[in-house]
């Protein structure tokens, strides 16, 4: 099992004593450090900024928003901050929602999985540097040439040289579709939420994927990174609060009514009548009781809480359940060393 660290998007402000938690870190033996976007902070810059003071640190987006950038310009964050890092970085790519694609990004939300496909098509290609980049299009014509087009366009290859052609892209996915396509045409999957007694449906879903034609990876040089709050501590109650609260924002706030990827995926996992009522809730403006409607099994499913010898067998059951590495978020360095103590054996790290 490996353990990446999640710093996450920012709220109101840019939060305090991430480089102390990206330095201990690096020091206690997590193997990647990742930053992810909303509508506020973006996935980049934080990784260069906080990326500069490691040296061995994967740096990846988890995820960076396909409506955010183009192709192209997804793909010059990637080969430059893989330069930077001496051939770190790992491209975590996602089609966020609906409500942030049309409603921040001004863009249509429709086929999210053609979209993904011909993105990373694109991305590869340049990144491949074999020829002038060129795409049929349709949500990615180059050269464009459709309304409001000077008919100048000329296809160009990326001056800068890319350290590596075969960069890693992960996709962020939770529908069944999805995870297959990332089987399909990504070196590794970003699951949202994952727990051991889903894993055998996920398996089946990467499968299918593994199973295409032209397929670039098998499953066992392809890596499953799944989000889990892990926690050390004798007071788990407190922590199943605290948990049930970013829960309920993601059943009940995060996505539209009718259109909410999470909700899609609890409900898929037995919880349909719990999604209803967080979701009811949530909307009435009754979040404290919407994170209440949410049980304890639920939370023990999708996070690690308990003392170091519940953290470190539960981790283990994760591994054997497809996980290869567990995406974490840690408030400070002392969480991050109890959680590398718990799950990798790393005692007394500085």
């Amino acid at each position: 099992m490996r353990l990446g660290l999640q710093l996450g998007y920012w709220g109101a402000d840019p939060p305090n004593g991430v480089l102390e938690l990206v330095t201990a870190a690096e020091r206690c033996g997590f193997d990647a450090v990742f930053a992810a976007e909303s509508w506020g902070s973006d996935a980049f810059t934080p990784l260069a900024w906080w990326g500069s003071h490691t040296a061995r640190l994967r740096l990846g987006t988890s995820v960076a928003q396909i409506s955010a950038r183009t192709p192209a310009a997804s793909a010059m964050h990637a080969l430059t901050l893989d330069h930077l890092s001496g051939g770190r970085f790992v491209l975590g790519l996602g089609v966020s929602g609906p409500q942030v694609v049309e409603g921040w990004y001004g863009g249509p939300f429709a086929k999210p999985l053609a979209r993904t496909r011909e993105y990373v098509s694109i991305v590869r290609q340049i990144l491949a540097r074999e020829a002038p980049v060129r795409s049929d299009g349709p949500h990615h014509r180059l050269p464009y040439d459709g309304p409001g087009s000077l008919g100048l366009g000329k296809p160009l290859r990326t001056i800068t040289h890319p350290l590596r052609a075969d960069l890693p892209i992960w996709l962020g996915a939770e529908g069944p579709r999805n995870v297959a396509l990332a089987a399909e045409i990504a070196d590794g999957w970003l699951a949202v939420y994952y727990s051991p007694r889903m894993a055998p449906m996920y398996e089946e879903r990467l499968a299918e994927g593994f199973d295409r034609p032209g397929a670039r990876r098998r499953r066992e040089d392809f890596e499953v990174v799944s989000g889990c709050q892990v926690v050390v501590t004798d007071d788990p109650a407190a922590e199943y609060a605290r948990i049930k609260q970013v829960l309920a924002l993601y059943l009940g706030g995060m996505g539209a009514p009718k259109m909410n990827f999470h909700a899609d995926l609890f409900s898929r996992a037995g919880y349909a009548e719990v999604v209803a009522d967080v979701g009811r809730l949530f909307r009435d403006r009754r979040r404290p009781e919407a994170a209440k409607a949410i049980p304890d099994e639920l939370v023990a499913e999708v996070a690690i809480i308990g003392d170091r010898d519940h953290v470190r067998a539960e981790a283990a059951k994760w591994e054997r359940a497809g996980a290869d590495m567990l995406l974490v978020g840690c408030r400070d360095a002392a969480q991050v060393r109890a959680v590398a103590d718990a799950v990798l054996g790393k005692s007394g790290c500085p």
